[in-house]
């Protein structure tokens, strides 16, 4: 006699199969594998550090060398304090370290998180990681070489005759990495705005209606987030409203891949 009960696909099996074991680990377990991974992000990034750290002060004569080229001839960098020698470009090297480290350390995130996701996730999650690293270089690539050369000039062309320029190595490392985070988390936006679609917070229709308060919201941002100029707040609102546009065209890509 056969039986009634319906057979279910080997695949949805295997899913259930991960799910319950997922749920039955304990929560010992689930912090023995994060501690795994937290210890491979500390040596990658002990190992890129100390690697660097020999070109530590090369690496801060490049972060310094926009600055250095809008300076006075009588003029140069100084250090008003007894080891800003040597934490400026300490510091620095970290930052490298870090930014270079960023692909693995995603990458032992999405490790971690990986059980726990369908296959439709799984699908999806991971492009939008790659594409989040990617943008974010470009973000902080953009900051280097196009919005601090002009900021930098226009701080200089502002400063009078009377005045020689002496920025102390602490502060300008201080600008620089707030300049590469603030661009590098805004060159996110397209991966936020694909997320707030995907999870069905918005819609591309009412993002679309509501795009002039956005345009509006990104200077107002990037007014708060740049230093106080006109450029420095035009260079970045710009950007967030084209990287704006971009996760709105992707999203309604997505929304018609749904709906058909």
């Amino acid at each position: 006699m056969n039986s009634s009960t319906p057979q279910l696909p080997q695949s949805t099996l295997l899913d259930t199969d991960e799910d319950v074991k997922l749920e039955e680990m304990p929560i010992t377990k689930h912090l023995m594998i994060l501690r795994q991974h937290l210890f491979k992000v500390v040596g990658i990034l002990l190992i890129l550090f100390f690697c660097l750290l020999p070109f530590a002060n090369r690496t801060y004569q490049l972060l310094s060398e926009p600055l250095r080229a809008q300076l006075p001839v009588n003029s140069s960098m100084i250090a008003t304090d007894v080891t800003a020698t040597f934490m400026a470009p300490f510091k620095l090297n970290f930052f490298v370290a870090l930014m270079l480290a960023m692909p693995f350390i995603i990458y032992q995130i999405w490790a971690f998180a990986k059980p726990a996701l369908y296959e439709k996730e799984k699908a999806l999650a991971f492009p939008l990681l790659i594409s989040s690293i990617v943008l974010f270089y470009a973000g902080i690539a953009f900051a280097y070489f196009i919005a601090l050369p002009s900021i930098l000039h226009f701080f200089m062309s502002v400063s009078p005759e009377t005045v020689a320029p002496m920025t102390d190595i602490n502060s300008y490392l201080a600008f620089c990495l707030k300049l590469f985070l603030v661009f590098g988390l805004t060159f996110e936006i397209p991966i936020i705005t694909l997320l707030l679609i995907l999870i069905g917070i918005v819609s591309t229709q009412s993002l679309i209606e509501k795009r002039r308060f956005i345009v509006v919201g990104c200077f107002f941002v990037a007014m708060f987030v740049t230093p106080p100029d006109a450029i420095s707040m035009i260079m970045l609102a710009v950007p967030m409203w084209l990287l704006f546009e971009l996760g709105l065209f992707f999203g309604k890509i997505i929304e018609k891949r749904k709906n058909t």
